[in-house]
């Protein structure tokens, strides 16, 4: 079976012509992130990449003068799986916090900085904001899925303004959008939207965070929707329904009967509209609940009347992590129970209840209004109900609790019931970056659900009151990260992540050897493939690979997934045979401990080559920069070299034709604009080819500084050694 590849784009082997071209791309980005940035007000906070990368740069001196001195800085947003509201740490660096985070799906995001967890601070770089959430600015990620949220050209939109009115001797007011074209005088009527918000909710975040003035006029210049006026009120309740439709008849070119009226709002809103359409048919012949929280009154509705007046009751939600998804299964059943007429938009398999949801429910509700409709089926994508979504009971269970369909519950044990805020941090973000989700107190406990996840491999912490807690209830362990606990997500895409049938995988030992560098007794983890022969007359080739800065010997087994990945190759017809040796590269003199400690070891304890063409080398981060400083030193005494996350560093000294030819591959790997390292290594690849070093580089992995990159570096990398 073929292995997976992971690298963003081919390229071919290295030259000058491909270095100077990826020097040029990247001199600004590198600028961006290493550069200190002023702390002038003007300066932009936050910069959005075409492809959807969100740089942050925050700078001290603003925040120390907004909220004053802070340990810690974060951006929070709806950056999380399924949009759901999350906390991006930064790093400070100099003069300024910082962070990449991406690639972002196109869509809005909203976002707010915040320092030890709860000092909010606006964006003052950033003039957009969010009238019900002064603290948040928002941003656009552009692309195919975001084109209905774009402004529409300068002229061609409809226009919104505030109407004022009377209801329950008081005085409140209502946003308005009127079409294109709409003119106060005329003999044209117009048919009624009315959209509600969410509890606690205004009506500016239809404007704000719902876009719906974008929508509207991108629908309309599109001509995919009927012209209509469209009224956002503050969903103050049923009640005020009268006076407000009153205003709305005085004030504009509307019609007045139910056949041209409408009602659809988010949430609590939603719950308003379904209860209208349920309790009232007469009143709106068009009814749009967008994760309404409405489950019982079907079993007293009126269905003759229902069906003969409403000609569209529309149901949304999002998925298992919407309040409304349990909601939605009861309303459904008892709508069928009662024979009411509804139509279904299926399950967002993307998001939760939230705007990202909300924004798609308006675009694909508002086309089917007071217009004959083909379509009466779910959106593209959308999947059906699968019956109540219920979570093991708390305490019941070790955590997390993961379905088959990726959606993970944690909670907590009641060790912390007395905590203020609780988060569990994981690399859950684009391409296995880190963000905190909340969890909620639920009793003594704290839970959240999160997902869906792709298939992969998982590690996070929880973090309470900011301080880094274990989770108990997992049983996994990291040696070097002893706060860390860690969980898989079964598919395809982790099929090579996963734990292969019990004894046909090979074996992982302990060696322990004398280091005359570090003058101790020291470790190391030893992979032999299945049927290794230690009295085989032909010696294994060997692969020496080593860890990271803060990490030891353990790490590329514990976190690595080392012996799943060599498994399942050798067992795919992927791997030639091979010993594979994980050292600990703490140490003073890499190069020594290698040569002289840690290599004849192994040598003695197994049946492995000592001849440098059967002999291979890699490393991540600061193991790729060990890796390269032994390239420099001794070229030839590994046949096959390969750096992951790291640089080359100065070419003093370098003998690049020694290189050449003692090196049968020498292949490169880095993450995206997420990895730190990302600037000094493509600055590495000029250098090299300025020294005329043959390598090979694929492009980017997708992903940070982190496992989920070097893991799919290992997998890319394995199959390659010793079959030149």
């Amino acid at each position: 079976m073929p292995f997976l590849g992971y690298h963003g784009r081919s390229r071919p082997q290295g030259g000058r012509r491909l270095a100077a071209a990826i020097t040029a791309g990247v001199m600004a980005i590198a600028a961006m992130l290493l550069a200190p940035l002023p702390a002038a007000a003007d300066t932009p906070w936050l910069n959005v990449s075409a492809d959807g990368y969100a740089s942050f740069s925050v700078p001290v001196a603003s925040v120390e003068a907004g909220v004053g001195q802070v340990a810690q800085v974060a951006i929070e947003g709806n950056f999380g799986p399924s949009f759901a509201w999350a906390e991006f740490g930064l790093t400070r660096r100099g003069d300024a916090w910082s962070g990449v985070l991406g690639p972002l799906e196109p869509g809005l995001y909203s976002y707010q900085v915040t320092g030890d967890g709860t000092k909010g601070l606006k964006d003052p770089t950033n003039d957009t904001g969010v009238a019900s959430k002064p603290l948040w600015s928002t941003f656009l990620v552009p692309g195919d899925a975001a084109r209905l949220l774009a402004d529409a050209p300068q002229g061609q939109g409809g226009k919104v303004e505030t109407l004022t009115y009377r209801a329950k001797r008081q005085e409140r007011s209502a946003l308005v959008w009127t079409p294109p074209g709409y003119a106060a005088r005329g003999h044209k009527a117009y048919p009624v939207l009315f959209l509600r918000p969410g509890d606690g909710g205004s009506a500016t975040d239809w404007l704000d965070l719902g876009r719906a003035k974008q929508i509207f006029d991108n629908l309309s210049i599109q001509k995919a929707m009927e012209p209509m006026v469209v009224v956002i009120s503050d969903g103050n309740g049923p009640g005020d329904d009268k006076d407000l439709r009153r205003a709305v008849a005085d004030r504009y070119r509307v019609h007045r009967d139910p056949a041209h009226q409408a009602i659809a709002g988010v949430a609590e809103g939603g719950t308003q509209a379904l209860r209208a359409a349920l309790t009232s048919p007469h009143q709106y012949a068009y009814a749009g609940s967008f994760s309404g929280l409405l489950s019982d009154g079907a079993g007293r509705a009126d269905a003759n009347a229902i069906n003969r007046h409403v000609k569209l009751l529309r149901l949304y939600t999002g998925n298992v992590t919407d309040p409304a998804y349990n909601v939605a299964n009861r309303l459904t059943k008892a709508l069928d129970h009662a024979h009411v007429a509804y139509e279904f938009d299926g399950v967002n398999p993307d998001a939760g209840g939230n705007w990202n949801a909300w924004r798609e429910n308006l675009i694909d509700f508002a086309p089917r209004l007071f217009r004959k409709v083909s379509d009466h089926g779910p959106s593209a994508g959308h999947g059906r109900l699968k019956g109540e979504f219920t979570p093991p009971a708390p305490g019941t269970t070790p955590t997390p609790f993961v379905t088959e369909d990726g959606f993970v519950t944690f909670e907590t044990t009641t060790d912390f019931q007395d905590a203020q805020h609780v988060t569990v941090w994981a690399n859950w973000a684009p391409n296995g970056s880190w963000l905190r989700i909340p969890l909620t107190r639920t009793g003594d406990r704290w839970r959240a659900t999160v997902g869906p996840l792709d298939p992969w491999f998982y590690y996070y912490r929880l973090m309470v009151d900011r301080v880094a807690v274990k989770d108990t209830a997992n049983p996994t362990q990291v040696t070097t990260e002893p706060t860390w606990s860690t969980f898989l997500v079964h598919g395809d895409e982790a099929r090579l992540l996963t734990d292969v049938p019990a004894g046909q995988g090979g074996k992982v030992e302990s060696m322990t050897y004398r280091s005359s560098v570090a003058n101790q007794d020291r470790t190391a983890l030893v992979w032999t493939p299945p049927g290794y022969d230690p009295d085989r007359a032909e010696p294994y080739p060997v692969f020496y690979l080593q860890h990271g800065g803060g990490q030891n010997y353990t790490d590329w087994v514990e976190m690595g997934r080392a012996k799943q990945i060599l498994d399942h190759h050798f067992l795919d017809g992927n791997l030639a045979p091979m010993a594979v040796v994980m050292g600990n590269g703490n140490v003073s003199d890499f190069n020594k401990e290698l040569l002289e400690n840690l290599a004849p070891a192994a040598r003695a304890r197994y049946n492995i080559s000592s001849d440098p063409s059967q002999q291979a080398l890699a490393g991540l981060s600061m193991g790729g920069g060990q890796t390269f400083g032994m390239l420099k030193a001794h070229p030839g005494q590994f046949a096959y070299v390969a750096a992951f996350s790291a640089g080359f560093g100065s070419a003093a000294g370098v003998d690049a034709e020694a290189i050449n030819r003692g090196t049968k591959l020498l292949r490169l790997y880095v993450g995206d604009q997420t990895d730190f390292v990302y600037p000094s290594f493509m600055t590495s690849l000029t250098t090299m080819t300025d020294l005329g070093i043959r390598y090979e580089f694929d492009g980017v992995t997708p992903g940070p500084h982190g496992w989920d990159v070097w893991q799919k570096n290992l997998i890319d990398l394995a199959p390659r050694l010793f079959k030149r």
